[in-house]
This record gives structure tokens, sequence and C-alpha cells, in this order.
């Protein structure tokens, strides 16, 4: 019984291995180059049909980069721009964009 709890505890300190840490000034690098045409430079949309990404949660970013990626989820553009980014550059860019504060502001 004790070996099969070690291995399970094993089995799952694996599952729950956290990616290498994010580099923010590199997401920033990445995201000026890449994402801030339609994203805006600090995430704010400058198109109509583009999301806002500043403040998004970071494994949110993740998930729908890997997506794109994978094809699991398909835009014309996102598709082209997600498919040659590593692991590590859309941790680094994911996290940039969720790094960046957004203030709300009471309307008239």
């Amino acid at each position: 019984m004790r070996i099969l709890t070690l291995a399970c505890a094993a089995g799952l300190a694996g599952a729950l291995a956290l990616p290498a840490a994010a580099d923010i000034a590199a997401g920033k690098a990445k995201a000026g180059m890449a994402c801030a045409v339609c994203h805006g430079a600090q995430g704010i949309a400058t198109l109509p049909n583009a999301p806002n990404l500043a403040g998004q949660p970071q494994l949110y970013l993740v998930e729908q980069l890997k997506n794109y990626r994978s094809g699991k989820r398909v835009h014309e553009v996102m598709s082209v721009i997600a498919k040659p980014l590593t692991d590590q550059e859309i941790e680094d860019t994911s996290a940039w964009y969720a790094s960046l504060q957004l203030e709300v502001r009471e309307g008239k």
C-alpha cells in the first residue's frame, strides 16, 4: 500500500509540474513584434474585432495560444501567429499581458 501511495504521489507531482518561469520582459518584446498591431502596444485592441489582452489571466491566455497553435481553435490570423511559438514564448507573452493592470472608471 505504501508503494502505491508513493507512486500516486510521484505521478501527481509530475502532472502538476509548473512550466519554466515566465520572462515578462521577453514577453513584452515578443508581443511588440507579433501582437501589438491588432491587440495594441499595451494590450488594448486597436482593431474592433480584436480582444483586449491587458489584464487577462495568464492561464487563459496560455490555453488559448496553445489551442491556436494546435489547431483546436482556428482563426485566420491567430492560427498563423501562434503556430511557430514555443511553450516558453507563450508563457512569456501571456505573463506580459497578465501583468498589465487596468483601471475601471465609472461612466457619467
